[in-house]
Protein backbone atom coordinates (compact mmCIF):
# COMPACT_ATOMS: atom_id res chain seq x y z
CA UNK A 1 0.00 0.00 0.00
CA UNK A 2 1.54 3.04 -1.01
CA UNK A 3 0.84 6.34 1.28
CA UNK A 4 0.52 10.14 -0.03
CA UNK A 5 1.66 12.78 2.55
CA UNK A 6 0.98 16.35 1.13
CA UNK A 7 2.95 18.47 3.07
CA UNK A 8 1.21 21.28 5.50
CA UNK A 9 0.91 25.01 4.16
CA UNK A 10 2.65 26.54 7.59
CA UNK A 11 6.11 24.18 7.21
CA UNK A 12 7.49 26.66 4.68
CA UNK A 13 6.75 29.70 6.94
CA UNK A 14 8.11 27.56 9.89
CA UNK A 15 11.29 26.21 8.29
CA UNK A 16 11.67 30.13 7.61
CA UNK A 17 11.34 31.34 11.01
CA UNK A 18 13.60 28.46 12.48
CA UNK A 19 16.17 29.70 9.92
CA UNK A 20 16.00 33.37 10.78
CA UNK A 21 15.96 32.52 14.42
CA UNK A 22 19.38 30.75 14.09
CA UNK A 23 20.87 33.63 11.99
CA UNK A 24 19.21 36.13 14.71
CA UNK A 25 20.65 33.59 17.58
CA UNK A 26 24.55 33.93 15.64
CA UNK A 27 24.24 37.04 15.65
CA UNK A 28 23.28 37.73 19.13
CA UNK A 29 26.67 35.69 19.80
CA UNK A 30 28.96 37.69 18.05
CA UNK A 31 26.93 40.82 19.00
CA UNK A 32 29.61 44.05 20.12
CA UNK A 33 29.43 44.24 24.16
CA UNK A 34 27.81 47.41 25.04
CA UNK A 35 30.08 49.87 26.83
CA UNK A 36 28.85 50.79 30.09
CA UNK A 37 31.35 53.46 32.34
CA UNK A 38 31.55 53.65 35.63
CA UNK A 39 33.34 57.01 36.93
CA UNK A 40 34.14 58.08 40.46
CA UNK A 41 35.62 60.88 42.43
CA UNK A 42 38.28 58.63 44.46
CA UNK A 43 40.90 56.58 43.68
CA UNK A 44 41.47 52.72 43.15
CA UNK A 45 42.15 52.27 46.53
CA UNK A 46 38.61 53.36 48.12
CA UNK A 47 35.71 50.79 48.62
CA UNK A 48 33.93 52.31 46.07
CA UNK A 49 36.21 50.83 43.44
CA UNK A 50 35.80 47.74 44.61
CA UNK A 51 32.47 48.04 44.79
CA UNK A 52 32.55 48.87 41.10
CA UNK A 53 35.04 45.96 40.42
CA UNK A 54 32.64 43.63 42.28
CA UNK A 55 29.33 45.00 40.76
CA UNK A 56 31.09 44.44 37.07
CA UNK A 57 32.22 41.00 37.29
CA UNK A 58 28.92 40.05 38.80
CA UNK A 59 26.74 40.96 35.54
CA UNK A 60 29.06 39.45 33.09
CA UNK A 61 28.22 36.22 35.26
CA UNK A 62 24.75 36.75 34.75
CA UNK A 63 24.71 38.33 31.06
CA UNK A 64 28.15 36.84 30.07
CA UNK A 65 29.41 39.15 26.96
CA UNK A 66 26.42 41.82 26.77
CA UNK A 67 28.35 44.31 28.64
CA UNK A 68 32.12 46.00 28.81
CA UNK A 69 32.71 47.66 31.80
CA UNK A 70 35.58 50.31 32.09
CA UNK A 71 35.96 51.84 35.20
CA UNK A 72 37.40 55.56 35.86
CA UNK A 73 38.32 56.26 39.33
CA UNK A 74 40.38 59.45 41.20
CA UNK A 75 38.21 61.79 39.25
CA UNK A 76 39.16 61.21 35.52
CA UNK A 77 36.01 61.99 34.23
CA UNK A 78 35.24 64.91 37.04
CA UNK A 79 35.08 65.50 40.63
CA UNK A 80 32.01 64.48 42.03
CA UNK A 81 29.45 67.69 41.15
CA UNK A 82 30.33 66.67 37.76
CA UNK A 83 30.02 63.19 37.69
CA UNK A 84 26.07 63.51 39.50
CA UNK A 85 25.26 66.22 36.83
CA UNK A 86 26.51 63.87 34.03
CA UNK A 87 25.03 60.92 34.80
CA UNK A 88 21.44 63.32 35.53
CA UNK A 89 21.69 64.35 32.03
CA UNK A 90 22.66 60.88 31.04
CA UNK A 91 26.01 61.35 29.43
CA UNK A 92 27.75 59.20 31.98
CA UNK A 93 25.50 55.59 32.44
CA UNK A 94 26.92 54.89 35.86
CA UNK A 95 28.93 56.40 38.60
CA UNK A 96 29.82 55.27 42.08
CA UNK A 97 29.95 58.27 44.63
CA UNK A 98 29.56 59.39 48.48
CA UNK A 99 28.98 62.87 50.32
CA UNK A 100 27.89 64.43 46.84
CA UNK A 101 24.02 62.54 47.27
CA UNK A 102 23.64 64.56 50.64
CA UNK A 103 23.36 68.00 49.25
CA UNK A 104 20.74 66.58 46.53
CA UNK A 105 18.47 67.08 49.45
CA UNK A 106 18.49 68.48 53.25
CA UNK A 107 16.78 65.47 54.79
CA UNK A 108 19.82 63.40 53.07
CA UNK A 109 22.20 65.12 55.53
CA UNK A 110 21.38 62.99 58.06
CA UNK A 111 24.35 61.37 57.26
CA UNK A 112 26.73 64.35 58.07
CA UNK A 113 25.02 64.35 61.72
CA UNK A 114 27.82 63.70 64.47
CA UNK A 115 28.90 60.03 65.30
CA UNK A 116 25.33 58.72 64.29
CA UNK A 117 26.30 54.95 64.30
CA UNK A 118 28.63 53.00 67.09
CA UNK A 119 30.20 50.98 64.38
CA UNK A 120 29.76 49.02 60.89
CA UNK A 121 27.39 46.57 62.09
CA UNK A 122 25.19 48.98 63.41
CA UNK A 123 25.09 50.87 60.10
CA UNK A 124 24.14 47.12 58.12
CA UNK A 125 21.36 46.98 61.03
CA UNK A 126 20.08 50.48 60.28
CA UNK A 127 19.68 50.03 56.54
CA UNK A 128 18.27 46.48 56.89
CA UNK A 129 15.74 47.81 59.34
CA UNK A 130 14.06 50.24 56.44
CA UNK A 131 17.15 53.21 56.10
CA UNK A 132 18.13 52.07 53.02
CA UNK A 133 14.99 51.71 51.22
CA UNK A 134 13.88 55.06 52.82
CA UNK A 135 17.31 56.32 51.23
CA UNK A 136 17.13 55.03 47.73
CA UNK A 137 13.72 56.52 47.73
CA UNK A 138 14.34 59.55 48.37
CA UNK A 139 16.81 59.70 46.25
CA UNK A 140 15.46 58.17 43.00
CA UNK A 141 12.69 61.52 44.08
CA UNK A 142 14.88 64.00 44.18
CA UNK A 143 17.55 63.30 42.29
CA UNK A 144 16.13 62.17 38.74
CA UNK A 145 18.88 58.96 39.26
CA UNK A 146 18.49 55.02 39.21
CA UNK A 147 20.01 53.87 43.02
CA UNK A 148 21.26 50.55 41.44
CA UNK A 149 23.22 49.92 45.19
CA UNK A 150 23.89 51.47 48.77
CA UNK A 151 27.08 50.49 50.21
CA UNK A 152 30.37 51.95 51.71
CA UNK A 153 32.39 54.71 51.85
CA UNK A 154 33.37 54.56 55.45
CA UNK A 155 33.90 56.11 58.83
CA UNK A 156 35.83 59.24 58.49
CA UNK A 157 38.47 59.85 61.44
CA UNK A 158 40.87 62.34 63.06
CA UNK A 159 44.82 62.68 62.50
CA UNK A 160 47.01 65.17 63.81
CA UNK A 161 50.69 65.89 64.38
CA UNK A 162 50.23 67.57 68.40
CA UNK A 163 48.87 64.82 70.42
CA UNK A 164 46.87 61.93 70.90
CA UNK A 165 42.85 62.29 70.03
CA UNK A 166 40.93 60.71 73.37
CA UNK A 167 38.52 63.00 74.29
CA UNK A 168 36.53 65.84 72.81
CA UNK A 169 38.71 68.34 75.05
CA UNK A 170 41.74 67.35 73.09
CA UNK A 171 40.91 68.81 69.97
CA UNK A 172 41.38 72.05 71.44
CA UNK A 173 42.90 74.62 69.74
CA UNK A 174 44.19 72.19 67.11
CA UNK A 175 44.18 73.59 63.31
CA UNK A 176 41.77 70.72 61.35
CA UNK A 177 41.39 70.34 57.74
CA UNK A 178 37.79 69.60 57.30
CA UNK A 179 36.21 68.43 53.88
CA UNK A 180 32.23 69.24 53.23
CA UNK A 181 29.73 71.61 55.10
CA UNK A 182 29.75 74.56 57.54
CA UNK A 183 27.52 72.41 59.30
CA UNK A 184 30.69 69.72 60.23
CA UNK A 185 32.78 72.83 60.42
CA UNK A 186 30.49 73.95 63.37
CA UNK A 187 31.20 70.13 65.29
CA UNK A 188 34.41 70.98 65.43
CA UNK A 189 34.33 74.31 66.41
CA UNK A 190 32.08 73.27 69.19
CA UNK A 191 35.26 71.21 70.66
CA UNK A 192 37.80 73.77 70.00
CA UNK A 193 38.99 73.07 66.96
CA UNK A 194 39.98 75.43 64.06
CA UNK A 195 38.59 74.05 60.92
CA UNK A 196 40.56 74.36 58.19
CA UNK A 197 39.62 75.30 54.20
CA UNK A 198 42.65 73.16 52.40
CA UNK A 199 42.47 71.40 48.78
CA UNK A 200 42.93 67.55 49.53
CA UNK A 201 45.63 68.00 47.01
CA UNK A 202 47.55 69.93 49.02
CA UNK A 203 46.74 68.59 52.53
CA UNK A 204 50.09 66.52 53.00
CA UNK A 205 51.95 69.67 52.35
CA UNK A 206 50.03 71.65 54.98
CA UNK A 207 50.86 68.86 57.44
CA UNK A 208 54.50 68.88 56.92
CA UNK A 209 54.33 72.75 56.84
CA UNK A 210 52.42 73.13 59.81
CA UNK A 211 49.71 74.97 57.66
CA UNK A 212 47.16 73.01 59.32
CA UNK A 213 47.95 70.67 62.74
CA UNK A 214 45.34 67.64 61.61
CA UNK A 215 43.02 66.48 58.56
CA UNK A 216 39.96 64.54 59.08
CA UNK A 217 38.94 61.90 56.08
CA UNK A 218 38.08 58.07 55.42
CA UNK A 219 41.04 55.86 56.33
CA UNK A 220 41.80 54.70 52.76
CA UNK A 221 42.22 58.75 52.20
CA UNK A 222 45.02 58.62 54.81
CA UNK A 223 46.58 55.61 53.57
CA UNK A 224 46.96 56.68 49.70
CA UNK A 225 47.79 60.15 50.54
CA UNK A 226 50.54 58.37 52.91
CA UNK A 227 49.68 61.23 55.69
CA UNK A 228 50.82 58.95 58.18
CA UNK A 229 54.31 60.16 56.63
CA UNK A 230 53.28 64.08 58.32
CA UNK A 231 51.47 63.32 61.45
CA UNK A 232 51.81 61.35 64.23
CA UNK A 233 48.10 60.65 65.94
CA UNK A 234 45.60 58.85 64.32
CA UNK A 235 42.09 58.92 66.37
CA UNK A 236 39.42 56.36 65.39
CA UNK A 237 36.58 58.84 65.89
CA UNK A 238 34.25 57.66 63.16
CA UNK A 239 32.50 61.28 63.51
CA UNK A 240 30.64 60.71 60.33
CA UNK A 241 30.01 57.47 58.35
CA UNK A 242 29.32 58.41 54.63
CA UNK A 243 27.52 55.69 52.46
CA UNK A 244 28.69 55.03 49.10
CA UNK A 245 25.49 55.10 46.21
CA UNK A 246 26.03 52.76 42.92
CA UNK A 247 23.80 55.41 40.57
CA UNK A 248 22.77 54.80 37.07
CA UNK A 249 21.54 57.44 34.56
CA UNK A 250 17.39 57.57 33.81
CA UNK A 251 18.45 57.34 30.14
CA UNK A 252 21.10 54.71 30.46
CA UNK A 253 18.75 52.32 32.59
CA UNK A 254 15.92 52.47 30.56
CA UNK A 255 17.43 51.94 27.47
CA UNK A 256 17.86 47.90 28.93
CA UNK A 257 16.02 45.15 28.41
CA UNK A 258 13.25 44.37 31.40
CA UNK A 259 15.53 41.29 31.69
CA UNK A 260 18.79 43.11 32.04
CA UNK A 261 17.07 45.99 34.29
CA UNK A 262 16.04 43.06 36.59
CA UNK A 263 19.23 42.02 36.76
CA UNK A 264 21.29 45.14 37.37
CA UNK A 265 18.75 45.58 40.22
CA UNK A 266 19.29 42.10 41.83
CA UNK A 267 22.98 42.26 41.59
CA UNK A 268 23.42 45.68 43.09
CA UNK A 269 21.46 44.51 46.09
CA UNK A 270 23.03 40.95 46.02
CA UNK A 271 26.78 42.53 46.55
CA UNK A 272 25.96 44.62 49.16
CA UNK A 273 26.89 42.39 51.85
CA UNK A 274 30.09 41.38 49.94
CA UNK A 275 30.65 44.82 49.48
CA UNK A 276 30.91 45.60 53.01
CA UNK A 277 33.09 42.90 54.06
CA UNK A 278 35.45 44.04 51.50
CA UNK A 279 34.53 47.77 53.24
CA UNK A 280 36.26 46.19 56.33
CA UNK A 281 38.98 44.49 55.26
CA UNK A 282 40.53 47.05 53.07
CA UNK A 283 39.87 49.34 56.34
CA UNK A 284 41.59 46.60 58.36
CA UNK A 285 44.68 46.33 56.01
CA UNK A 286 45.27 49.91 55.86
CA UNK A 287 44.87 50.45 59.74
CA UNK A 288 47.61 47.43 59.93
CA UNK A 289 50.62 49.46 57.52
CA UNK A 290 49.69 52.79 59.31
CA UNK A 291 49.87 51.29 62.94
CA UNK A 292 53.65 50.53 62.07
CA UNK A 293 54.20 54.27 61.23
CA UNK A 294 51.86 56.51 63.39
CA UNK A 295 49.82 55.78 66.92
CA UNK A 296 46.58 54.89 66.38
CA UNK A 297 44.18 54.98 69.53
CA UNK A 298 40.15 54.00 69.84
CA UNK A 299 38.22 57.43 71.80
CA UNK A 300 35.92 57.59 73.92
CA UNK A 301 32.57 57.42 71.83
CA UNK A 302 29.86 58.48 74.51
CA UNK A 303 31.67 61.63 75.03
CA UNK A 304 31.72 62.44 71.87
CA UNK A 305 28.65 62.18 71.28
CA UNK A 306 27.17 63.83 74.38
CA UNK A 307 29.65 66.77 73.30
CA UNK A 308 27.81 67.22 69.99
CA UNK A 309 24.20 66.50 70.96
CA UNK A 310 22.73 69.86 70.29
CA UNK A 311 23.80 69.71 66.94
CA UNK A 312 20.67 67.09 66.03
CA UNK A 313 18.38 69.68 66.95
CA UNK A 314 18.76 71.96 63.46
CA UNK A 315 18.12 68.79 61.55
CA UNK A 316 15.04 67.36 63.35
CA UNK A 317 13.93 70.76 63.57
CA UNK A 318 13.39 70.87 59.78
CA UNK A 319 13.32 67.16 58.68
CA UNK A 320 11.69 65.19 61.04
CA UNK A 321 13.41 62.26 63.04
CA UNK A 322 11.67 59.36 60.84
CA UNK A 323 15.49 58.63 59.97
CA UNK A 324 17.10 58.94 62.89
CA UNK A 325 14.43 56.63 64.59
CA UNK A 326 15.47 53.96 61.96
CA UNK A 327 18.98 54.64 63.13
CA UNK A 328 18.90 54.87 66.78
CA UNK A 329 15.89 51.25 67.07
CA UNK A 330 19.05 49.71 65.35
CA UNK A 331 21.58 50.65 67.71
CA UNK A 332 20.46 48.40 70.30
Amino acid sequence: MTYHFKLPVKTAATATVAALTTVLAIQSVHAEAREVRIASHVSEFSPLHAQSQMFAAEIEKRLPGQFKFTLFPGGQLGKEKALMANVQAGSIEMINIASGVMKLDKKLGVFDLPWLFSDRAHVQRAMDGGLEDAIRSRIEQVGGMKVVGIYENGFRHVINSKRAVKTPSDLDGLKIRISGGKFRQGVFRKMGATPQKVSWGETFTALQSGVVDGAEAATYGFYEQKHYEAAKYLAKTGHVYTPSFLLASNVFFKSLTSEQQKVFAEVGKSITAAAYEKSAELETKYFKVMTTKMEINDVDLAAFQKATASSYDDYTSSQGDDYLKLIRAAAK
